[in-house]
């Protein structure tokens, strides 16, 4: 089965460039942009075999998984560019949780899909995907954004600091191809009403709608810092605000969510 653009991205005139084995399609969509590629255009494969996550982290993607990158030259600052971490967000969890239904009917699994701040979708509390963004700016000065989604569709690594799974291990019998062409169309009906920033608004109550933690425990690993609250929301721009103990509200830019127990035990 070969990759193909949903109908929606088809009709908002994207492109593809599929490849059956590549080291990372983050850093082939910036070698594109070099090369004059203006996007969008989605870079995918289902076997990556460099590919890097949040701080550099390998990002574990055997053949069957799929990794994916969409490229988007806009104009608008990086700070802006960053919420895009957002609109794959609710991209991503929208997709799988559609193709999954019809298979969790057969297997009679039970699966809560919820968004982990700040760029990850979780299935029954583990880590199914990863989302990074990378950006550079173009000769005529706009910004080349590449957004990295990652997918554990057959599997999912182990020991990590935050339990992973897999479709496959959730009873959802489907492949990259098939979550590839949701998550394309998914991302055509987002990206607009993103609009260069000027819908964050409604991205940000979309994503949520759907948060993990939201209203619980959490703590955040920043840097050597562990600083615990309750998850009220996030602001405007997309940095986490909690609740401290002590009543105070701090806002969190960057940094390794934990919840429950985890969270209770600072982090450790």
């Amino acid at each position: 089965m070969a990759f193909s653009l949903g109908p929606r991205a088809v009709a908002s005139g994207y492109r593809l460039t599929a490849f059956e084995r590549i080291g990372s399609t983050n850093t082939e969509a910036l070698a594109q942009v070099r090369n004059g590629v203006s996007g969008p255009t989605w870079f995918v494969t289902s076997d990556q075999t460099a590919g890097r996550g949040r701080r550099q982290r390998t990002w574990f993607a055997p053949p069957g998984n799929l990794a994916s990158s969409v490229l988007e030259v806009i104009e608008v600052s990086p700070s802006v560019a960053a919420t895009l971490g957002f609109v794959a967000g609710v991209a991503l969890e929208r997709a799988v949780r559609a193709i999954s239904v019809e298979a969790s009917v057969r297997s009679g699994a039970a699966i809560d899909y919820a968004l982990k701040w700040p760029n990850d979708v979780l299935a029954n509390k583990q880590k199914l995907t990863g989302i990074d963004l990378k950006a550079e700016t173009t000769g005529d000065g706009r910004l080349a954004v590449v957004v990295g989604i990652g997918t554990n569709v057959v599997a999912a690594p182990e020991g990590t600091p935050f339990p992973a799974t897999s479709l496959r291990a959730l009873g959802v019998d489907v492949s990259a191809e098939d979550v590839f062409s949701a998550l394309s169309d998914a991302w055509a009906e987002l990206f607009p009403i993103w609009d260069r920033g000027r819908g964050f608004a409604e991205i940000r109550r979309l994503w949520l709608d759907r948060a993990a933690g939201l209203g619980e425990l959490v703590s955040i690993r920043t840097g050597t810092a562990v600083i615990m609250g309750t998850f009220d929301t996030i602001d405007a721009g997309g940095c986490m605000v909690i609740r401290t103990s002590g009543g105070k509200s701090e806002t969190i830019a960057a940094g390794d969510v934990y919840f429950g127990s985890a969270a209770s035990a600072g982090a450790i």
